[in-house]
């Protein structure tokens, strides 16, 4: 075979002079999408379908620039969506129209198209090491290089960022667009599916939850506070609140998905959903019921839909004057080493007196909102040097279910009662439950009793099975008998239990579902208006505990997450 000819590159993406003869599309203009870090990849590819969708008159190809300590993903991720990506080095041989970005590092190569720079999160409210030199520089800004050369076009979210530029690097004078935010304006038109995102993420009727957010870097909440889901899922009754972790992208491109799942071990095993970081964080944004987060972008587009929301870090290299600024001093702190339950209750109750708190401060980020993809649309073009579509200008759609499923199963709770006495005066058992997995053990006082459940068809860990009090079928008994075998079995496999619980289907109940406690003393007590009999048999060993006969009566049973109600004890042979 002849050898190729040195001085005619190999180009393994048909963009260049000799395009037309390996293209099936006649392309007018050559958009090049360069890449570098995961963040930035992803945000590209959040906003770009919209803008160029049905046009075949621009050719887009993909370059990728492997250089920065963020890159791992961004290629994969490319690869995923479909990208045609060309190696680097052929970006210098060819001649786009137009070069677009979320990443303000790149290095593209001499030439005279203009270069647009999207932000890839909110405005420029972070100081970030400079990968040229020892100091830190603006996070989102242009390098003095580029932007020297007067090609550099940067992208901006609200007037206020133009000004914030032109005070701390002048040369971006009239060179930045102003095109509002198109992911901020996803999250709003998706407010009408929460409760769609809230199912797919695992969260029950009556759960709270609550979203941890965290930046990057040693001052990011993550960085300072690596233990805060596990502290959160241990401080927060497991039946009334669910946890779930956002982490900046660079954290999962820099130390990779094990070393986190490493790290979140307890947590995850507690049920903490540990959200992917190239989509879901957004849907989960808007399934949330209050924010913990930090100086990262995504506590502000939390204060911009309206969450209650506390800081858990505010590091010193945030940016002073900006909105996350203004954001900071209107939020109260959330202190990771108190108790959570506490703190979470006056965030929620605080945001209800005062819904409209963070206005002030989300108001400075985003200009227009509603019409980012429109204007961002409308740079594009007039970059590219040709008219629009004559199709109507693109507007947000809502955004698609998280493919984040819910947290691990849990299958053994450390459970505490106690009986109260409620405004009314009426008398309830008050039952929480913590998982075992991120629970300090069982701490009892006056009144207080606490008892280790477990599901051993489900618990991995033997010795929690073993210790286990309270045993729970995972899956209703077909008929009696079969309930009454189970139970059986059960306390004959596991000695060191007193109770074994487990849900009827074929109950009569009409109030609620039926279970039946089998106690290893012979007796059994069968309830009903629980439909969890985790809740009958905590019901039961407080009755046990208390001194009081446990097969008779009706108990008022408090646990949240819409699981109150009140438990109906009768006899029942065993």
């Amino acid at each position: 075979m002849a050898a190729r000819s040195a001085d005619i590159p190999f180009l393994r993406v048909p963009v260049g002079d000799d395009a037309h003869r390996w293209s099936t599309f006649p392309g007018e203009r050559t958009l090049v999408v360069a890449t570098r870090t995961l963040t930035s990849t992803i945000r590209v590819l959040e906003s770009l379908p919209a803008v160029l969708r049905g046009d075949p008159r621009v050719t887009v190809v993909f370059a990728h620039d492997p250089t920065s300590a963020f890159s791992d993903g961004s290629l994969d991720l490319l690869h995923d969506a479909g990208c045609r990506v060309m190696p680097w080095e052929q970006l210098s041989r060819i001649t786009p129209d137009l070069i677009l970005s979320a990443s303000e590092n790149i290095e593209v190569p001499d030439g005279d198209c203009p270069v647009l720079v999207l932000p890839h999160g909110i405005g420029f409210q972070k100081y970030v090491p400079d990968s040229r030199s020892a100091r830190s520089r603006l996070s989102g800004v242009a390098h003095d290089a580029l932007l020297a050369t007067g090609r550099a076009w940067t992208a901006v979210s609200h007037p206020e960022q133009e000004r914030q530029l032109l005070a701390a690097h002048p040369k971006t004078a009239g060179r930045t667009l102003l095109v509002g935010d198109p992911c901020l304006d996803e999250l709003l038109v998706s407010a009408h599916r929460r409760g769609h995102y809230r199912r797919a993420l695992g969260v029950g009727e009556g759960q709270r939850l609550v979203m941890v957010s965290s930046t990057w870097g040693p001052t990011s909440l993550i960085g300072r506070h690596p233990d805060l889901p596990a502290r959160l899922l241990a401080g927060l009754p497991w039946d009334a609140y669910r946890v779930a972790l956002v982490l900046h992208p660079n954290v999962w491109s820099a130390h990779g998905a094990w070393h986190l799942r490493t790290l979140q071990a307890r947590a995850l095993d507690a049920g903490l959903v540990l959200v992917p970081p190239v989509h879901d964080w957004r849907p989960a944004l808007v399934a949330a019921d209050a924010v913990v987060g930090d100086h990262g972008s995504v506590t502000l587009y939390g204060a911009a839909l309206g969450k209650p929301l506390a800081l858990a870090a505010y590091g010193q290299d945030a940016v002073p004057g900006t909105a996350g600024a203004a954001l900071a001093r209107l939020a109260p702190r959330f202190d990771p080493e108190r108790e959570a339950l506490p703190q979470l209750a006056d965030v929620l109750r605080t945001h209800e007196g005062e819904p409209g708190r963070y206005a002030p401060a989300a108001a400075r980020a985003f200009d227009a909102p509603g019409t980012a993809l429109a204007r961002l649309r409308t740079a594009v073009y007039e970059l590219l040097r040709l008219e629009p579509p004559p199709a109507t200008p693109p507007s947000p759609l809502s955004l698609t279910p998280p493919d984040a499923t819910a947290g691990a199963v849990v299958a053994s709770w450390v459970v505490t009662t106690r009986a109260r006495t409620g405004d009314d005066g009426a008398s309830a058992v008050r039952v929480r439950r913590v998982p075992a997995a991120v629970s300090e053990g069982l701490d009892e006082d006056d009144g207080c009793f606490a008892h280790l459940a477990a599901r051993p068809d489900e618990e991995r860990d033997r010795r929690l099975i073993e210790s286990a009090s309270v045993l729970v079928g995972s899956s209703p008994a077909p008929t009696t008998a079969a309930a009454h075998r189970w139970a059986r079995d059960t306390l004959a496999r596991w000695p060191g239990a007193l109770l074994a619980a487990t849900a009827l289907a074929d109950g009569d109940d009409g109030d609620g579902g039926e279970c039946l406690v089998a106690l290893r003393d012979g007796r059994a007590v069968r309830t009903a208006g629980v439909p969890d009999p985790g809740l009958a048999a905590a019901v039961v060993h407080f009755r046990l505990r208390a001194g009081d006969t446990p097969d008779g009566g009706a108990v008022a049973v408090r646990v949240g997450g819409g699981l109150d109600g009140t438990v109906r004890l009768r006899p029942f042979p065993f």
